[in-house]
Order: structure tokens, then C-alpha cells, then sequence
């Protein structure tokens, strides 16, 4: 065999499925997990209510899934919203199951389908929400459990609350306050980024940034949500993560200039990190360099935060935060082209399985639908990836659980499997034919507790129709586009930023700081999901078109709109109207002609602008036609 053929690489969508993340072992979540689904089925086994057993380890289990890390207002958020929906979703399935039972199910499937399905698309815990609502009607209406409707809702919402009950009690020794964690956080990539200027790890540095303030913002708003009332202290560390704001875009010019910088100026935010957490001064700060506009704003910026540090109290009443989603573009999301496109997905997919599953077997036809809604989400890579990992986990799963069950037979030993399961959910979560596979494990106890001693070999068969039945909607033509859903989102990033360049070309920078940090973080937030999407994209199977370098030059175009508006800030020269309006005209051309709702080719443009302000990021929209045409 020739060498060069050995050498190649695999491609994209047949390596993915191999990819495991590397992710430290969260002993907190995994003692929670070992104390929820677990016992709660034994006390059902040991009450003589196996069905309420069940139901609240599932809302147990599927808890501890969205047990993730965070603060414990994130817990409340991220595993609260779901279980809510889930609750809700048991409710609607069981009611639905008494009036219309059979075959009434496959309509009433296919509507929640579409309202998951678009509901997901809003953020991470809606698409949680989306699918745990689905999945709970599913069950609701499937799974044969005595009891009313709204007793099963109950345990369900029972289970649920008892792991987010654990996520608040029970916490590690020495942890810090979540708001002042992922703050302290901001501050050291924030380090890792300057010690990255002028080196190929610049980008990715850069990136890491924005993922530690989308945290940091996400915990600052749900700071605010929890307390109408700020105390002291909540206003304080709301300052300093404006002092993180201002040197953050500091950070993006330099970083942008690439002109490696002295070791002593990644210290400044470090020692910032450490004042943090340790509630001790900040010490000396790297002494001011000033050689260019974009060195000039970073000191000032320094500057301005060791005087936030060096108070004990807030200099103002009250603090404003990050602006929230405004409604009306969560209604867009939903409603627009991305909603409807998986909305009718979702729909299509869980209403085919279901027909099948019901055909086959109606008495316990709710694993195949339910499989299809775990499989049809993108958030778990790729079409392709998904199904071999879920097909490959199940039967891992059912051989664990044939085994376990030959060895021990009757008697306690669900309940034991079952907290050795929830035990390992955090763990899993790494790799998704593992996490599949120790799912599959505590299904497999719950139903045989409930009565379903011969659930494995159906549940492997039943997989096995799922992932046909998603690989064969997923690649029908004009319904499934990954491509066109990457070019939404770059689209999606593009308008952000046209948003934000026009208001630093255009507002006084005396007017500008609060609400252009604001439309500078959406601009950001847009192109880390677009890159996410791209990347999925990037490892479909049969991909025609790679968006990881135009998301990669729609980067570039964002982080050279902030290096614009640091040097206006500091006094290059305000491009000329006529220049402003080319620019950001081009921008919203491109975003149309991206996302499909202008023209079907990237537009020929523009005459370079006689203002150097605007010459950087004139040649990034040039890199980015040439790689979207």
C-alpha cells in the first residue's frame, strides 16, 4: 500500500463519531447523580409504587443530564426551564393518552414536534426545553404506567426537583460565588489572550474570550434575575465586569494589531483574576506603553479598572447589566426561516417514527419516536455521527443491562444499576455513544421495574428504525440544508455587525460605550454560533459548500470594526458619511445574499474608502466574498 494513502486522513464525517472530549470529571455532579435516580426508584421498589418510582427517576435522570457546570442560578435556569417542560409535557401526553388514545397520537406528536422544533432554535436550554417537552409527551402517551395524568406529571416534576435540590445543597468546599467565578474566569482568558498577540494562537485565544464572557454575561443576567434588589456587592461586580468589557476590546485591537506584547501585560489581568477570587488587592499593574491607539485604550482601560478594584464599595445607585435578547429577535428566531426549516424536521421524523412504532408494536411503541427526537437535534454533531453513536451506545447499553440482569435476576438491583448510571451521566456527557449508552442502561431499569421484562432486544431494533427513519428524512432534498443553515447564521452574524460598525461610524463616542459594548457582544455571540454551525456543517456527509472560512473571515471583519472603533476613539479621523454607508450597505448585502434572503450570489463590491479608519475592514469584506462566492 503506498504511504501517502496510509497518511490520509480521514474524512470529516466519518472521523467525527470518533472525537472524544477531554473535560475534567465533575465529582459534584457525579455524587448528585449518584444520589437521585437511584434511590428514588428504590424507595418506589421498597413503598410498593413502582410506577412513581419510575417516573421520578426519569425526571431524575433526565435532570441530571442538563446538570451541567455553572453557578446555581445557571442550575436553576438550565435545569428548571427543561423539567418545567418536561412536566408539562407528561401532562399534555397522559391527558392526551386517556381522551384520544392509538393512533391520535401521531397528530398530536407531529404539533409538538413543530413547537420543539422552533422553540429550539432560540438559544442551548430553549432547545433543552424543546426536546424534554417532546420527549415527555412521548412517554406520557406511550409508556404504560398506572396512575392519573397529573399524579404521573407530579412525579415526574418530583424526580426533577430533587437533583436540582442536590444542585443547591450540596456544593463543593471552597467554591466561589458563581457571578465572581466566571468573572475571575473572563480575567484569565482574558490573560491568555494578550500572552497570545502576535502568535498563531491568537485566534483560538480570542475565542476562548468570548466563550468566558458569554458565561460571564449569561451569570451577570440571571444575577439580576434572581435579585430585583442589588446589594452593595452585586453592584461592585457589576462594575468590574465593565471594567472586563472596556479591556476586553482593548484586548480584541491589540490582538488585531498582532505586535507581540511584554509578558508584564498578560499579568495585569491575571492579578485582576486573582483579587477576585481571593478578595485581596490587585497588587501592581503593568505600567502604561502607549505606542499605538489600540495600547493606549488598554491602558486607559487598566487604569480605570484598578481604580474599580481598589473600591470596597459601588461608585453609583445602581449598575446597569448586559442588555438582554430583545423579544422581538427571539420571535424572528422562531418564527423565521430557521424555526420553520427544523420545526417541520423535528415534526416529520418524530410523526414517521411513531407511525412505524405503533404499527409494530402498540403497546410499548414510545422508544422509537423517542429515539428519533434525540437524534434529530443538531446539537449533538452530525446527522451521520449521530446515528452510528446512538446505534453503537444502545447496543453497548442493552449488552450491559442482558448482562446485569442475567447475573442478578430480580430484586433490588435496578435500583443499584440505576445510581451506578446517574453516577456516570456527567461523565459521559464527553462522548455521546457513551453518554447513549448509559442512558440506555437506566431506561432499561426504569421499564423493567415498571413490568417490561423484555425491553432490551425491542430497544435495539426499535434504534435501529430510528436511525433509518433520520437518516432518510435528514437527507431529503429542500427539507434538511446544513449548509444553508450555517449560511443563516453567518448571515445572522453579518447583520450584528453591520449593526455595531454603524453605530461606532456613527454615534459620538461620548453617547456610544454602553450600547456599543452591548451590539459589539451580540456581533460575538452571532459568530460563535455560526461557527458551531459550520463546524457541525463541516462534518455532514455529502457536504458541498465549507463555511468554517467564511465564519472564519466574518471573525476577522468583527474583530477589525473593534480596532476601528478604538482608534476613533482616540482620535484617527471619522470616515466621511458617504464611506460609512458603503460599508455597512456592503455588509448587509453580503448577510443577504448569505442567508437567502437577497440575491443568490455574494455581491461585487467597493471602491476602497479614503479613510485609512475603515481600510482593514474594507479588505476583510474582500476576504470574505472571495471565500463565500
Amino acid at each position: 500500500m503506498p504511504r501517502d494513502f496510509r497518511r490520509r486522513p480521514l474524512p470529516a464525517w466519518l472521523a467525527h463519531p470518533l472525537r472524544w472530549q477531554r473535560l475534567p470529571v465533575p465529582w459534584a455532579a457525579v455524587a448528585r447523580g449518584a444520589l437521585a435516580a437511584g434511590p428514588l426508584l428504590g424507595v418506589g421498589i421498597g413503598t410498593g409504587h413502582p410506577a412513581a418510582g419510575v417516573l421520578a427517576a426519569l425526571g431524575a435522570m433526565l435532570a441530571g443530564v442538563n446538570d451541567r457546570p455553572g453557578t446555581r442560578r445557571n442550575g436553576i435556569v438550565h435545569i428548571g426551564l427543561p423539567a418545567l417542560a418536561g412536566t408539562a409535557g407528561v401532562l399534555l401526553g397522559g391527558t392526551a393518552a386517556t381522551v384520544a388514545p392509538g393512533w391520535w397520537a401521531i397528530p398530536v406528536i407531529f404539533v409538538v414536534g413543530l413547537v420543539s422544533g422552533a422553540v429550539s432554535v432560540v438559544g442551548p436550554v430553549c432547545s433543552t426545553a424543546g426536546m424534554q417537552l417532546l420527549v415527555a409527551v412521548i412517554i406520557g402517551m406511550g409508556m404504560p404506567l398506572p396512575g392519573p395524568a397529573w399524579f404521573k406529571a407530579l412525579c415526574f416534576l418530583g424526580g426533577a426537583g430533587w437533583l436540582l435540590l442536590l444542585r443547591l445543597v450540596l456544593r463543593p468546599p471552597g467554591t466561589l460565588d458563581g457571578g465572581r467565578a466566571t468573572l475571575a474566569t473572563v480575567f484569565d482568558a482574558l490573560g491568555d489572550a494578550l500572552a497570545a498577540v502576535g502568535t498563531p494562537g491568537a485566534v483560538p485565544a480570542r475565542r476562548r474570550l468570548t466563550a468566558a464572557f458569554d458565561r460571564a454575561e449569561e451569570a451577570m443576567r440571571l444575577h439580576r434575575l434572581f435579585r430585583r434588589l442589588l446589594t452593595p456587592g452585586d453592584r461592585l461586580l457589576i462594575e468590574r465586569y465593565a471594567a472586563a468589557t472596556a479591556l476586553c476590546e482593548a484586548a480584541v485591537a491589540l490582538l488585531w494589531e498582532a505586535r507581540p506584547l511584554p509578558p508584564r501585560v498578560s499579568d495585569g489581568p491575571r492579578r485582576l483574576a486573582t483579587a477576585i477570587r481571593t478578595h485581596s488587592p490587585a497588587g501592581p499593574l503593568p505600567a502604561p506603553g502607549a505606542s499605538t491607539a489600540a495600547r493606549a485604550a488598554f491602558d486607559r482601560a487598566l487604569l480605570d479598572a484598578a481604580v474599580v478594584f481598589a473600591r470596597t464599595t459601588p461608585e453609583h445607585s445602581a449598575a446597569d447589566l448586559p442588555s438582554a435578547p430583545a423579544r422581538s429577535r427571539v420571535r424572528w428566531r422562531v418564527l423565521g426561516a430557521a424555526g420553520r426549516e427544523y420545526a417541520l424536521r423535528v415534526a416529520l421524523c418524530v410523526a414517521a417514527s411513531a407511525s412505524v412504532a405503533l404499527a409494530l408494536r402498540a403497546n410499548h411503541w414510545y422508544w422509537l419516536p423517542a429515539t428519533a427526537a434525540f437524534l434529530v437535534k443538531p446539537d449533538m454533531g452530525p446527522l451521520f455521527s449521530r446515528v452510528v453513536n446512538r446505534f453503537v451506545g444502545t447496543a453497548v447499553g442493552v449488552l450491559v443491562f442482558a448482562g446485569l440482569a442475567a447475573a442478578f435476576g430480580g430484586g433490588w438491583w435496578p435500583a443499584v444499576a440505576a445510581a451506578a448510571g446517574g453516577a456516570l451521566v456527567p461523565v459521559a456527557t464527553r462522548h455521546f455513544a457513551l453518554q447513549t449508552a448509559v442512558v440506555t442502561v437506566l431506561v432499561l431499569s426504569f421499564v423493567s421495574v415498571g413490568g417490561d421484562t423484555q425491553a432490551a432486544g425491542n430497544r435495539l431494533a426499535d434504534t435501529a428504525i430510528a436511525c433509518g427513519i433520520v437518516l432518510l428524512i435528514g437527507h431529503l432534498p429542500r427539507l434538511v440544508d446544513p449548509a444553508a443553515r450555517a449560511g443563516l447564521r453567518v448571515g445572522t452574524a453579518l447583520r450584528c455587525t453591520e449593526r455595531y460598525l454603524d453605530h461606532i461610524l456613527t454615534v459620538s463616542a461620548s453617547e456610544r460605550s454602553g450600547e456599543r459594548m452591548a451590539l459589539r457582544r451580540a456581533a460575538y455571540r452571532a459568530l460563535a454560533e455560526a461557527r458551531a454551525t459550520a463546524d457541525t456543517a463541516a462534518a455532514e456527509l455529502g457536504r458541498t459548500v465549507d463555511w468554517v472560512p467564511v465564519v472564519a473571515a466574518a471573525e476577522r471583519i468583527v474583530d477589525a470594526a473593534t480596532a476601528c472603533a478604538v482608534r476613533i476613539e482616540h482620535g484617527a479621523p471619522r470616515p466621511s458619511e458617504r464611506e460609512a454607508r458603503e460599508v455597512t450597505g456592503v455588509l448587509t448585502a453580503l448577510a443577504a445574499a448569505l442567508d437567502g434572503t437577497g440575491g443568490p450570489t455574494v455581491p461585487e463590491f467597493i471602491t476602497a474608502p479614503e479613510c485609512e479608519t475603515l481600510a482593514d475592514v474594507v479588505a476583510e469584506l474582500r476576504r470574505i466574498r472571495a471565500a463565500a462566492a
